[in-house]
């Protein structure tokens, strides 16, 4: 099969499923009130930050007190001259105790004028070697920003929480590795702006994959210059659902489950603000499920991308998440900016996933059709959701 096929209503089996408990309630305030208007939805936005965001991911690391940029290489992205690709040497954190990670910048010439750009954290991934991938968006006048988040927070399961450069500079730091990510997310971009960069600020994309969606979802929901978020087959943690647990098979897969909160705190408790850990065995206890953190885009675009062959990702929660955070949306004038595409084949980040991307910032730049592969289902969710 191709992956660029579309999709058809049965690749997708369901044997079975379980609803640990009814997901919270997205528009009621804490107290009981309904949310009615922009104010309501202010106040709401604050408490489901304190839980979608702070407990499940701990707190946010500070401002940094520096922030300096050398040039550490110029050259030009599959030789063509008019799309340079520099490599940035970012130094942050402390004055007296600073760290440092890399950036590459690849621009399009834009007719010189700035072009929009996708921030993705993932190049600990290998998904940038194939050409076609970053061809995706530079073809269609689309920049990217590159860095490895791994450098700013260890990635290393057997390790325990709190290894990496950002934890030696700031020692107090209660906040697990996504978090820790998604901040390299915002220090990308102030990089950006401090360069002076020829990029339409009004079109700064977050992408990322698996471990990386999760973080790109974060890192979208804490900072609002992100116009358009798109979290890669992120699962758990991510664009999932806590609560909605199913079983089944991709056509010619093997039969396969979704993965649990309690899976990832058996396996990488480091990625999580400490206080997850009190709802092990307890997911349906939790005060929020994902569609909290994906309400916390709008008005801005949320796009969510999946895989069919990828039962891990929850590809019915995802979707649940998804259609539960509509409201948030309606509410903020933003209804026609949630997108979601699910791509047949396996667990990966390819280049017609940024194709995707790339059609979805191109329509809310410019008016470009929505791709036809858009909006389409790989299995009946009728019977379920």
């Amino acid at each position: 099969m191709e992956i660029f096929e579309k999709v058809h209503g049965n690749m997708i089996t369901v044997s079975d499923y379980r609803i640990l408990s009814e997901l919270p309630e997205l528009m009621r305030l804490d107290s009981g009130a309904p949310v009615k208007d922009a104010g309501d939805w202010e106040k709401r936005r604050r408490e489901i930050f304190e839980t979608a965001v702070r407990l499940q991911y701990g707190e946010l690391p500070p401002e940094p007190e520096i922030l300096d940029v050398t040039l550490l290489h110029s050259t030009l992205f599959m030789k063509r001259p008019d799309v340079p690709m520099n490599n940035y040497l970012i130094k942050t954190g402390t004055a007296n105790r600073p760290f440092y990670f890399k950036m590459q910048v690849i621009l399009p010439g834009c007719g010189g004028k700035p072009c929009p750009v996708i921030v993705d954290g993932d190049m600990c991934w290998t998904y940038h070697l194939d050409g076609r991938f970053l061809d995706a968006a530079i073809s269609r006048g689309i920049g990217w920003v590159l860095f490895d988040r791994t450098v700013i927070a260890d990635d290393v399961n057997d390790r325990g929480r709190r290894n990496g450069r950002i934890y030696e500079t700031y020692p107090d730091l209660d906040c697990g590795a996504l978090m820790a990510w998604a901040w390299g997310y915002k220090i990308c971009v102030d990089t950006v702006l401090k360069l002076s960069l020829p990029v339409d600020r009004n079109f700064i994309a977050f992408s990322g994959h698996s471990r990386g969606g999760k973080t790109a979802l974060l890192a979208g929901v804490i900072d609002p210059r992100a116009s358009i978020v798109n979290p890669n087959s992120s699962g758990a943690g991510g664009a999932g659902c806590y609560r909605f647990v199913m079983n089944g098979q991709c056509a010619g897969g093997d039969p396969f489950r979704s993965e649990t909160l309690d899976d990832l705190l058996n396996v990488f408790p480091f990625w999580f603000g400490p206080s997850l850990g009190n709802f092990y065995g307890r997911a349906s206890a939790l005060p929020f499920d994902e569609h909290f953190l994906k309400a916390l885009v709008a008005p801005r675009t949320l796009f969510i991308s999946e895989s069919c062959d990828d039962i891990w990702a929850n590809p019915l929660g995802t979707l649940l998440t998804t259609r539960k955070a509509e409201p948030a949306f309606r509410l903020t004038g933003a209804s026609d900016s949630i997108f979601w595409y699910y791509r047949p084949g396996k667990h990966a980040h390819t280049y017609v996933n940024v194709e995707m991307l790339a059609n979805v910032i191109n329509h809310k730049r410019s008016g470009e059709p929505v791709d036809g592969r858009m909006f389409i289902l790989p299995f009946d969710d009728k019977p379920i959701l």
